[in-house]
């Protein structure tokens, strides 16, 4: 008989009993900070859940924010929640308006929502983290570098006095330093490891099995390969003897490495040598055929030809060396005869007969998929999902199964490729929906549902290549074996990079499961998360002030809402406002903007050609403009040192721009509050913000005054100044001169007399504030 667990604030029957949870959730309110990392089936939400209760019951009006990367799998973290605790439950993503946000965070005990939305809201001050005692961050991994885990762990530690952190993933890599950062950034205590093979686990774990299907090169494709081996031979062989590397037996990060070493000696020459620029041009037409060689090999003819396409029309003098090399044109011509006589990559055939095996065949044809999905409950219905890297593969492995009578249908993310437009949101759940419900017996994704998306449990999982990353490894078999044993198959070329690919990620699953469980890692990062979280809450947190205050004010455009600067400015007693600039990204007075670009920004724009359109823009919009250059690595590319001093030298001479240089982020925001304090010199002087920029002529100017006007855009301003002939004539017309005019309705007219008929309410303001000094 099952058993269920009993708790005030879950729902009755919810959740069933499973020693191995309560354990788990245990040890979480027992030793502080945790991370749990466990395989996709084994219920971390269900652990987050019996911690959550706890927490609700015992800080009294406390919170619980659970926080996740994407829009999607929010969303399905709220409706997990709903289903087993009794309290109110909302989630809060960027598709929700702000003061919709607000009214949800008030409302609810427990928020599931997207990273960067709290971040923004936070540093917009809409609310802040004093309440929430328990902060959840899913697929934690994830919490490095500048991603928003990082800023919201260290505001959540400043903020809330009972604060305890649960961080979940099934796999938070095999790099100890990468772990050990997201351990420091999210202040983990303790690591708990739970895997299908421990004993208390065991009998809720579905088994998943993994075979390994061995497919050989067609001597089609061995040919093609042949010739784009000859192609890199001959390159590697020109770097050796120029001295870039000493052998000729070197892969992918062998060859980024080089680049960055030449790319270094660029930067540091005055006058760098022209064989350093050549070494660049043949180091990167290596990079491409290095790729063309592995899609030959994994993938097939088709995707090999659709990137030779995309190859052709780029400019670069390596794309272009490529094209006129006799070995790698002959490559071209073969790949193009192969996919016109149809001879594919032998996977393209074998993952076919594997799934016409699993759905099951009659007469040598496949049953109709109407005739297996009429009991849409059909415990028996295989469900198949294929992974694939690209999604050029994933149109031939579509194409390929449509021909044979099979049911696919493809899935992969929101970016724009080639013409093809992404999936929205709303079709990547209208595909599952269907998936789920039978009406395709196949989906075929690329690495955009390895997580964030809710999948149904799958019968059999095809990798159409092994990938080298023991995360997305394991993330792609937890999409099986949730309700019975699991099956992984995954296609392997002998004698190629898929064979190195399949012993990277075990190796680096090992090395991270061995990591894990090290008593000196475990003991090493208690100490230190204690000592950061004691530091980190001697940092005061400047939220956006209700009541008035002398604190420098700073208004950063809202495009800057990922870039750590805004982050330690709410640090540093700055009264932060974000905005959406038409120009520059800071502005601290009238007269001072200031313009932030990382050297790498720098350098691209001034490939782009934007440098100099946004110095003209900053020059005639504001008197003393600014531009912080921020980083050490602005000659570390490949642009001619020349160009970037030149680009310099115009930008503070031909446009009278400042440039202020700042080592990094948080120095930065220190140089931004300096400026600030001059500016404003203890004095809260309104500011006025160019939401637009300036017009320049007659005409502009006035269409920029009318358009000002409530729900008057281009085409009515142009209509009223057309109709009245002047500004002066518009502002004094009646409500019926006004709906005279063609897109002016009653509404409109009684809106726009509204604002030019109301008193000046700060005026009077002003008024009372003198007469009570």
């Amino acid at each position: 008989m099952t058993s269920y667990i009993s708790h005030p604030l879950l729902k009755e029957n919810a959740i069933e009993s499973r020693l191995y949870q309560q354990v788990l959730a245990g040890d979480v309110l027992k030793k502080g900070n945790t991370m749990v990392v466990a395989p996709t089936a084994l219920g971390k939400t269900i652990v987050a859940v019996l911690v959550a209760a706890d927490r609700l019951q015992k800080v009294k009006n406390s919170k619980i924010l659970i926080l996740a990367p994407s829009k999607p799998l929010a969303i399905q973290h709220e409706a997990s929640f709903k289903e087993f605790i009794t309290l109110p439950c909302a989630s809060i993503t960027g598709a929700i308006k702000p003061e919709e946000r607000v009214k949800r965070w008030e409302e609810s005990r427990i928020i599931s929502a997207t990273p960067q939305t709290v971040e923004s809201d936070l540093l917009n001050g809409r609310y802040d983290l004093s309440s929430v005692s328990l902060m959840v961050f899913d697929e934690c991994h994830h919490g490095v570098g500048s991603y928003s885990y990082v800023y919201l762990a260290s505001r959540y530690v400043q903020e809330s006095k009972f604060n305890l952190i649960l961080a979940l993933t099934a796999s938070p890599g095999s790099d100890k330093l990468k772990i050990k950062e997201v351990c420091e950034n999210l202040y983990i205590q303790n690591i708990v490891v739970k895997t299908e093979e421990d004993a208390d686990v065991k009998p809720y774990f579905n088994p998943v099995e993994l075979d390994w299907v061995r497919v050989k090169m067609s001597s089609e494709i061995e040919k093609i390969k042949g010739y784009v081996d000859k192609s890199l031979k001959i390159r590697l062989k020109a770097l050796k003897n120029m001295g870039i590397i000493r052998t000729v037996s070197v892969g992918k990060v062998d060859i980024l490495k080089a680049r960055g070493k030449v790319q270094g000696e660029i930067a540091r020459s005055t006058n760098p040598d022209k064989d350093l620029f050549q070494a660049i041009s043949i180091l990167s037409a290596v990079i491409n055929i290095q790729h063309a060689q592995e899609l030959i090999e994994t993938q097939g003819v088709q995707t090999f030809n659709k990137y030779v396409a995309r190859l052709r029309k780029k400019k670069t003098k390596a794309a272009k060396s490529l094209m006129w090399d006799d070995n790698f044109s002959r490559a071209i011509k073969l790949a193009r005869e192969a996919e016109k006589h149809g001879w594919e990559h032998p996977k393209l055939g074998e993952i076919t007969k594997i799934i016409k095996k699993e759905l099951g065949e009659s007469d040598g044809q496949l049953k109709l998929t109407t005739n297996r999905f009429d009991d849409k409950n059909d415990k028996n219905a295989s469900k198949i999902m294929v992974f694939t890297q690209y999604r050029d593969t994933l149109e031939m492995i579509h194409q390929k199964l449509e021909k044979e009578g099979i049911k696919s249908v493809k899935f992969f993310g929101q970016a724009s490729k080639d013409g093809e437009k992404g999936l929205t949101q709303k079709q990547q759940k209208a595909i599952i929906k269907s998936f789920k419900m039978g009406e395709y017996d196949v989906l075929i994704s690329t690495s955009v549902a390895e997580e964030g998306i809710d999948i149904p449990a799958v019968d059999l999982v095809i990798l159409y290549e092994p990938v080298p990353s023991e995360v997305r490894m394991i993330q792609r078999r937890g999409r099986t074996g949730r309700k019975r044993t699991g099956r992984v198959k995954v296609l392997m070329t002998n004698g190629t990079r898929d064979e190195a690919y399949y012993w990277t990620s075990v190796n680096k699953e090992s090395r991270m499961k061995n990591q894990l469980i090290d008593p000196d890692v475990l003991e090493e990062l208690n100490a230190s998360a204690i000592e950061r979280m004691e530091n980190q809450r001697n940092v005061k947190v400047i939220e956006k002030p209700k009541k008035e205050n002398n604190f420098p004010i700073v208004y950063a455009d809202s495009r800057e809402g990922n870039s750590k600067v805004i982050r330690h400015l709410t640090e540093m007693e700055i009264d932060v406002k974000v905005n959406s600039m038409a120009v520059a990204d800071y502005q601290v007075s009238d007269e001072v903007a200031i313009e932030r670009k990382t050297a790498k920004d720098f350098v691209d724009s001034i490939i782009d050609k934007r440098l100099f359109k946004q110095a003209r823009e900053l020059s005639e919009e504001f008197k003393r403009p600014l531009l912080i250059l921020e980083g050490d690595d602005l000659y570390a590319g490949m642009v001619n040192p020349n160009a970037i001093r030149g680009s310099l030298a115009s930008i503070a001479i031909d446009f009278g721009i400042s440039i202020i240089p700042t080592r990094n982020a948080q120095d930065t925001a220190a140089m931004i509050k300096r400026i600030a304090v001059r500016e404003q010199n203890g004095e809260r002087t309104p500011i006025q913000i160019r939401t637009d920029k300036k017009p320049v002529s007659m005409l502009e100017q006035q269409l920029f005054i009318v358009e000002s006007l409530p729900n008057i855009g281009p085409v009515n301003a142009k209509n009223l100044l057309a109709h009245f002939g002047s500004v002066g004539k518009i502002i004094n017309a009646s409500e019926s001169d006004l709906q005279e005019v063609e897109g002016i309705g009653k509404k409109t007219a009684e809106n726009i007399r509204k604002v030019i008929d109301s008193k000046y309410l700060y005026f009077e303001k002003e008024i009372k504030e003198k007469r009570l000094l």
